[in-house]
């Protein structure tokens, strides 16, 4: 774009304002807006001016359909901002989105990316589906130039104006309230051969988002019993079952089994990540079951921490979205 604006050396600019935020560096110590947009240059700014490598400013003129970088962001943040998220004030020609409560960010990925593809458009956020703390920066929004034709920001708002079960671009979505139980498989520890270890790893787990385990049960090796355990789970109003043990190949781990007898509808046995790739998940009508291998005792982060949020959040989780997981898929450090 052929800008209209006028260069004024530092020197011959005393008592005009600027056309835009400067952002000093120092390596190290300092990295921010030094000078904010319409800040009147005053004699003593010059040889900070000077120092920050600026020789002279910009007078802009703006024309008829053009919109300053500043401006510009700030309308694209709200047409992109949904309710789980806050907008700061512009700064350096950008608004960042910052998570209003704890939940899970949600990014419509497709419209983020035909946005992008729009010249001189940015938009960059974090990763989609992730647990966020309130007060998270999640997304910033901006202009590339420091002025842009209005048409281009007009065509984000169109692409934002578009319907995806009346879901924003970037939100926040607040996790429901939740009666967790867990199932404990395994001989050994009904027993008491063998101390449980999914407990308190579960316990802390759910703690994390608010929400304590309601009960928990231990039960054998035996199918029936860990499906009966499964239904009664489900009769006492479980919203999300933990199923623990039992899940590998072995012939004695029957928990991938009593969960289908137990389940509507099996989503996956096995998901593209590691750790946890053994991990299963299956609904009873709207309860959730995760069947849960031993990563999870050994394991920080394995792919039960994945889709958890998910499912916290109520966002039904579908075979194609587990197997998109695949890629990044790798979740060891």
């Amino acid at each position: 774009m052929d800008l209209k604006h006028r260069e004024v050396p530092v020197q011959e600019a005393v008592g005009l304002q600027l056309a835009h935020d400067m952002t000093r560096i120092v390596p190290g110590e300092f990295k921010g807006r030094q000078f904010r947009r319409g800040h009147v240059i005053r004699e003593e700014d010059v040889p900070m001016l000077l120092d920050m490598g600026k020789r002279h400013i910009y007078i802009l003129e703006l024309e008829e359909g053009e919109l300053h970088e500043d401006d510009a962001a700030v309308q694209m943040a709200r047409a992109l901002a949904g309710a789980g998220v806050t907008q700061t004030d512009v700064e350096e020609g950008k608004v960042v989105l910052k998570a209003r409560h704890d939940g899970l960010l949600w990014v419509d990925a497709r419209r983020v990316v035909a946005m992008n593809s729009i010249e001189h458009i940015s938009i960059s956020t974090r990763r989609p589906y992730i647990h966020v703390k309130a007060g998270t920066s999640v997304a910033s929004v901006r202009p590339i130039p420091l002025v842009i034709r209005q048409d281009k920001v007009r065509a984000v708002e169109v692409i934002a104006e578009e319907t995806f079960s009346g879901r924003h671009i970037i939100d926040v979505f607040p996790y429901r309230s939740h009666q967790v139980h867990v199932v404990t498989t395994g001989s050994e520890v009904l027993s008491g051969r063998v101390d449980d270890r999914f407990g308190p790893v579960l316990r802390e787990k759910f703690r994390e988002y608010g929400i304590e385990i309601v009960n928990q049960v231990m039960v054998g090796d035996e199918q029936e019993e860990i499906t009966a355990a499964i239904v009664r789970a489900c009769d006492e109003g479980a919203t999300l079952i933990c199923v623990t043990g039992g899940m590998s190949v072995d012939p004695d781990d029957r928990s991938p089994l009593a969960i289908r007898n137990a389940a509507t509808e099996v989503v996956s046995h096995g998901t593209p990540m590691i750790p946890g790739s053994m991990t299963m998940l299956a609904y009873r009508d709207k309860t959730a079951i995760f069947g849960l291998p031993g990563a999870v005792i050994h394991d920080q982060r394995t792919a039960f921490d994945i889709l958890l949020p998910r499912v916290l959040a109520g966002v039904y989780v579908r075979k194609k979205d587990i197997a998109i997981l695949g890629v990044g898929g790798w979740l060891n450090a």
